[in-house]
């Protein structure tokens, strides 16, 4: 994803985890700088820290029970978009019983 980006998802509240490595992407070496956000129902369950091409990848596992909607939100962290190619590796939701 390029920031600024937005992936949304309907959940019909059937899963309970939200779990992924969020990263920017290995082309962009030195520069670009992203903020991943984790979404459900327009309440902020998670946030990185700005995280630059020399950062290591972010894990997430994220609690996304009785979430409806459910939205990946990549922003430029406030520097601009230049290089601010975003990765939300391995992702993967977990359904509820």
């Amino acid at each position: 994803m390029h920031a600024e980006s937005r992936v949304s998802y309907y959940l019909g509240e059937a899963c309970s985890r939200l779990t992924a490595v969020a990263g920017v992407d290995d082309e962009i070496l030195d520069y670009g700088s992203v903020r991943f956000s984790v979404v459900g129902d327009g309440v902020t369950l998670a946030r990185s820290d700005v995280l630059t091409g020399v950062s290591d990848p972010m894990p997430l596992d994220v609690d996304v029970s009785g979430v409806s909607y459910l939205d990946l939100v990549v922003d430029g962290a406030g520097d601009g978009v230049s290089g601010d190619h975003a990765d939300w590796a391995s992702a993967r939701l977990a359904w509820s019983p």
